[in-house]
């Protein structure tokens, strides 16, 4: 029977208990893997108790906020209207013109 392989860094997984984690870090010659659980928690694991582990490969989050315990609705940016690119000046639009003033004109 083969062993269980080490995981990607950066690839998501859900155990058991329905925990959702991230492998940060891997050192094979060590045999520890680190994780983050989504909530922000970090934990290392040895290479044993990873293959003894039942975990299923899942996609990333696309809700980012897990580890941050004391964000607020403002914390994510405007939620009543999102941004559209076809919504966004050029940045030269926002740049007020000085033409009339004259900078060298003396009081």
């Amino acid at each position: 029977m083969s062993k269980k392989p080490f995981p990607d860094v950066g690839q998501w997984y859900v155990n058991e208990e329905g925990d959702r984690f991230e492998v940060v870090a891997v050192d094979e010659p060590e045999e520890t893997i680190e994780i983050q659980y989504f909530n922000g928690d970090v934990e290392e694991l040895d290479g044993d108790t990873w293959r003894e582990m039942t975990v299923a490969m899942i996609a990333a989050p696309e809700d980012w906020s897990g580890p941050f315990d004391d964000l607020v609705a403002d914390d994510f940016g405007d939620t009543e209207r999102p941004y559209h690119p076809e919504d966004w000046n050029g940045p030269v639009e926002s740049i007020e013109s000085d033409i009339g003033l004259d900078w060298e004109s003396e009081d």
